[in-house]
């Protein structure tokens, strides 16, 4: 982790971070939690943020979870303390953010699958290379591109650091359960959940969820 990456988020709006205690919940109820809550990326060049509307969850014992056959330098973040980034690069083009869930030891952790662009749309513009407003952040690669996460981020604290997920108190609507996504093994466990209400800015609506 970059020590510039540790800087705390000023107080925005009265938002204040997620406490610990709530990436201490079992992971696919934090999954389910997660979504309607606010990514906030306090950037160099300013605020970044959207609403979080689609996760995905994996377990310790889930063949898709990197944490399946134990610690390895690039997964040992998900084995440490809950409420801590979990960012890494794959298949050599871009990266993912995930909320690291349950106490140390216990590697599970959910993967951030789309957002809806709220502040800073100019800078996620420019990240984004002109792509449309609805394709901003609608997929886990897409959105950390938009909000500028990069390998840096990996192991912050996601309750005081420039990275942080908040509470504004806004409904997230009916959630919809489904498939997960872009993975090989366990690819039948229904550990994805997106919001109807933001529908429109999920990486993907299945038909027979709809």
């Amino acid at each position: 982790m970059n020590k510039s990456h540790a800087i705390s988020c000023p107080d925005i709006s009265g938002l204040k971070p997620l406490p610990r205690d709530f990436y201490l919940q079992d992971t696919i109820e934090a999954a389910k939690a997660l979504v309607g809550k606010l990514l906030v990326h306090c950037s160099p060049e300013g605020i970044i943020s959207g609403r979080i509307v689609e996760t995905e969850a994996y377990l310790r014992d889930d063949p898709a979870c990197h944490a399946s056959r134990g610690m390895t330098q690039r997964n040992r973040v998900m084995f440490g303390p809950p409420g801590h980034a979990y960012v890494y690069f794959t298949y050599g083009m871009h990266f993912c953010m995930n909320a690291v869930t349950q106490p140390e030891g216990i590697a599970e952790a959910v993967l951030i699958r789309a957002l809806q662009p709220l502040e800073g749309m100019e800078l996620m513009r420019r990240n984004r290379k002109g792509a449309r407003d609805r394709d901003l952040c609608s997929g886990p690669g897409k959105l950390t591109q938009a909000l500028g996460i990069i390998r840096g981020h990996n192991g912050v604290d996601l309750t005081d650091s420039c990275l942080i997920i908040a509470d504004d108190g806004e409904k997230q609507g009916e959630l919809v359960q489904a498939t997960r996504i872009g993975i090989k093994e366990a690819a039948d466990k229904p550990w994805r959940f997106y919001s109807r209400r933001y529908a429109e800015w999920v990486s993907r609506v299945d038909r027979e969820y709809r």
